[in-house]
């Protein structure tokens, strides 16, 4: 098999240095070459034709934002962002994901940071899980995707109130979006999401989505009490749960150790939702790597067989992981495109 063509695009000659050390050490990927900018980047990526870019965020003459939309635009690819934990690198980042970028990877200490080794591992696989992602179409070549024949969905609502919960990883801030701005914006139940990604992060993807939709979208805070109307994402490095006291429905966040490697982790959400009684459940799993929210949609099964879980169909996924592997449990209700989980869920809610 051919190796993983890479091409390195950072103002930081050491970082350059360290990127193109780390890549190296892996036999699937080869380096072809590195850029300074995002202007020198463009013209090594007609020349060189990568399969794979990774990306610096904050640079000189062009940054990684603007090099990212000229890519996108002339000649896509996979690209992989590097980016510094502040308030401004998590903005722009998230805003790159949601451009097309397939993932980011968080700089341990700052932009020059000595200490990169530390995340080799973490930049190996997200590099070769880049090469094997699905780009986003241009709107000028956006598929026709059938609408699915709604009324025939088999789902009877047995409780005055619902939560909806949402597990997704690499590709998920752009499909959330895709999913929360298709819901109407007086969609009432609560929504509860974990999405894959590091402290620092989160609360710019909130942000950001909150500005697009009519439901008040925010990063979730340890031990708020879950109201309508409102979807909360579970913060970087924290799992969150729900539970119940009294009436009311809570968010509990804890450091826990890592379940499975991933901390926010879907299957822990998953598994306190599937506690909670009197509650219609709908579960969706959407792009990402690996196979977070299997175990806890197979509990939501368990405990309540008429919990409704729907998983991303491949065509639409970035990543076709997570909703492969709850495609395997035989848990999953419904496969469908992205295009068309808004309208399903809202459909569910109002049968």
């Amino acid at each position: 098999m051919n190796p993983i063509r890479v091409l390195v695009i950072d103002d930081s000659a050491f970082m350059r240095k360290m990127i193109q050390d780390i890549l190296s050490s892996d036999k699937r990927l080869e380096i072809v070459g590195t850029a300074r900018n995002g202007e020198d980047g463009i013209k090594k990526i007609h020349e060189l034709s990568p399969d794979v870019v990774t990306l610096d965020v904050e640079m000189p003459k062009m940054d990684g934002i603007t090099a990212l939309q000229k890519i996108m635009e002339t000649n896509p690819l996979p690209v992989v962002m590097l980016s510094s934990v502040t308030i401004e690198g998590a903005r722009k980042t998230v805003q790159a994901i949601s451009n097309g970028a397939v993932d980011f990877i968080s700089k341990p200490s700052g932009p020059i940071s000595l200490d990169i080794t530390t995340i080799k591992q973490e930049i190996i696989s997200k590099v070769i899980a880049a090469s094997q992602a699905k780009l986003p179409k241009k709107k000028q070549e956006q598929p026709h995707y059938a609408k699915g024949n709604l009324e025939a969905v088999s789902y009877s609502r047995k409780h005055a109130k619902s939560i909806v919960t949402i597990g997704t990883s690499t590709g998920g801030p752009r499909a959330l979006q895709r999913v929360l701005t298709d819901l109407p914006g007086d969609f009432m139940p609560p929504i509860v999401i974990v999405q894959h990604m590091p402290a620092g992060f989160t609360k710019s993807l909130a942000d950001r989505l909150n500005t697009l939709t009519g439901i008040h979208i925010k990063e979730a805070v340890h031990g708020e009490i879950i109201q309508q109307n409102t979807a909360y994402i579970a913060p970087g490095n924290y799992h969150m749960r729900i539970h119940r006291f009294g009436t009311a429905l809570v968010i509990d966040l804890t450091q826990d150790a890592a379940y499975n490697g991933h901390r926010p982790a879907v299957d822990v959400l998953f598994k306190s939702v599937a506690q909670l009684n009197n509650i219609n459940k709908i579960a969706v799993l959407l792009t990402g790597m690996g196979s977070d929210g299997s175990e806890g949609i197979k509990k939501l099964k368990e405990e309540d067989p008429n919990a409704y879980v729907i998983a991303e169909s491949e065509e639409t996924s970035v990543v076709y992981g997570m909703p492969k592997a709850a495609l395997k449990t035989n848990c999953v209700n419904q496969v469908i495109h992205l295009h068309q989980v808004g309208e399903t869920i809202t459909h569910l809610i109002k049968k």
